[in-house]
């Protein structure tokens, strides 16, 4: 659960810390005290966008940091994990959050710095914010296949993953089709081209590291001539007559003769003068080894670079390099035999996507049988609930059908419309009066009902998708009497799973609340200032009086916001 929240310079905030509890809490206050901040300040901490704009007058940038406390358990270490994010579960969860006065954005889990995507693949497993705007969800039938299979769980999500890895392929092997019968006539054009520029390079007969192994050769055959003449000068010095190496020999031989005269000093002398000696003598003959071995061969230097001349000009055609330009070969050879043989590949592709289209079409009708399950069983489960939300003799159904499209796929004999979600199109109908036929939620719902319908569906979705925190920003909105009663009553229930914020202008919905906060504007030296009270049973009674009264509380309002209260705590405590 979320068990604070701290906010500074957000809009008209400064500064609040909030303490939060298990349960249900309500927050309230006169329109433009600044309660939708709150809910503001959670989105943003969930990876909303944010925007220089909600930095408070003045401020150099608005902070919110957020302490959550979860059980081992639950998915979102998992996710942190997979983030690369260093998270221990025996600990709670901190995210900071911060926007500068320039619009600019930072946001760390634990302290690590994170970017928007991590922070709203974590945000999604911490808070579900809904608001009046969510309704449109309703309204909007392409919508309501997710929230089916969001209702089914594991179960369509295996369905869905088997459908989807045929339809990729099958959309894989569409593509090259199209691609080969759309390209043909270009591809015809260049097929002279290609041709020639497969002569070209098959000709030179390239190997990998050639160019590499010609340059080196070059460099020697260019330079032959001084290294001949070098080699030979460094030879004669080492070995010829008076020269380096018979003065070291004869060094050697006056050593040998007196070295038993003086053996503890000339002994070690006598070893380096001869070490010296044999290793000149090695040179010398390795030298004179060299020298011999030195070409000098122009023609082979005019095939050299009359070489390096047509690998040069191939890389300047075909690739930076040698290896680039056989990749370049190999794949104009594959463009030719596409070419020349395109009615082959032709066939051979349309036989793949009849086969690939068969197992789509399989896959696609498990998933559908599947849904039509999950439908009836979503469908009473709404009922159910909308019973609890004074909507008892409200019919609702989960309409899964498939339409028929010449240019779909082939399922159980008929060609029907697909995409990347199935076969299906899923629409919520309702009939809110018996007698009335079913017709889908945009042509009949009003917006207390949307709310009721939205709530239910929460009530549902909250034993499965595991979020430990729900927000509901004024969804009741439209509702009174009974109904605003039920919907007091259900969410009330509601955070029994999981922990609930409402901002509501209903008393009925703000006397069930576990934790009521007041939220009240100020005025100090010409700046607006947003203060969050906890309130006492007493400060309870008289904002559920303001709440039932307007703006002149009585005596009257009084009692009946004390009755409210009391009678909301008996049905808990009953429940």
């Amino acid at each position: 659960m979320l068990t604070e929240l701290s906010i500074r310079n957000l809009a008209v905030i400064e500064h609040v810390h909030i303490r939060f509890k298990a349960g249900f809490h309500v927050l309230t206050g006169e329109t433009g005290a600044g309660k939708s901040i709150i809910i503001d300040a959670l989105t943003l901490i969930v990876g909303g966008r944010g925007s220089s704009e909600l930095v408070r007058y003045g401020a150099d940038k608005a902070e919110i940091e957020a302490l959550f406390e979860l059980p081992p358990a639950h998915p979102v270490w998992h996710t942190l994990t997979e983030l690369g994010i260093s998270a221990d579960a025996s600990e709670h969860l901190l995210i900071r959050r911060e926007i500068t006065a320039s619009g600019k954005s930072s946001s760390r889990i634990n302290g690590q710095l994170v970017n928007l995507t991590m922070l709203r693949k974590t945000g999604e497993w911490l808070v579900n914010i809904h608001g009046q705007h969510e309704h449109q969800s309703l309204l909007n039938v392409d919508e309501h296949i997710d929230s089916l299979d969001l209702f089914g769980d594991s179960e369509v999500e295996a369905a869905k993953k088997n459908y989807q890895a045929s339809y990729d392929q099958y959309m894989k092997l569409q593509k090259e089709l199209r691609e080969i019968q759309e390209t043909s006539k270009q591809a015809l054009q260049m097929l002279d081209l290609y041709r020639f520029q497969i002569d070209e390079i098959s000709a030179a007969k390239l190997k990998m590291g050639e160019d590499e192994t010609l340059i080196e050769e070059k460099r020697k055959l260019a330079n032959a001539e001084k290294l001949f003449q070098s080699s030979s000068e460094a030879y004669d010095f080492l070995y010829a007559t008076n020269r380096g190496l018979d003065a070291a020999g004869k060094a050697v031989s006056r050593l040998q003769d007196i070295v038993q005269l003086d053996p503890t000093k000339l002994s070690p002398l006598l070893e380096q003068a001869q070490s010296a000696y044999y290793q000149m003598e090695d040179a010398a003959y390795q030298l004179r080894d060299y020298r011999d071995g030195i070409e000098f061969n122009p023609s082979r230097l005019d095939f050299i670079e009359q070489r390096l001349d047509l690998i040069t000009s191939l890389k300047r055609k075909y690739g930076e390099n040698i290896k680039e330009i056989l990749v370049y070969l190999d794949k104009i050879k594959s463009e030719v035999d596409t070419i020349e043989n395109k009615d082959e590949h032709i066939r051979k592709l349309e036989d793949k996507l009849a086969a690939e289209e068969k197992q789509l079409g399989i896959a696609a009708l498990d998933l559908s049988n599947l849904r039509k399950g999950i439908a009836e069983q979503l469908a009473n489960q709404i009922e159910h609930e909308l019973r609890d939300l004074q909507m008892e003799r409200t019919q609702f159904r989960v309409q899964v059908e498939q339409t028929f499209d010449e240019r779909g796929i082939l399922v159980e004999g008929n060609k029907v419309r697909y995409s990347r979600q199935g076969i299906d199109q899923i629409e919520f109908l309702m009939a809110p009066n018996p007698g009335e036929p079913l017709r889908g939620l945009s042509k009949i719902a009003s917006g207390g009902e949307l709310s009721r319908i939205m709530l239910a569906m929460k009530t549902i979705f909250a034993r499965i998708d595991q979020i430990p925190v729900l927000v509901f920003d004024e969804v009741d909105t439209g509702v009174s009497g009974r109904a605003a009663q039920a919907i007091a009553e259900k969410i009330s229930a509601l955070s029994t799973n999981c922990q609930v914020f409402s901002i509501t202008h209903l008393p009925q919905v703000a006397s069930f609340a576990d934790v009521h906060f007041y939220i009240r504007k100020e005025v100090d030296q010409e700046r607006t200032f947003t203060r969050v009270q906890d309130m006492p049973d007493s400060g309870r009674i008289e904002e559920l009086a303001r709440m039932l009264g307007g703006v002149e509380v009585t005596e009257t309002t009084l009692h009946h916001a004390g009755e409210m209260l009391a009678m909301a705590r008996n049905k808990k405590a009953r429940a």
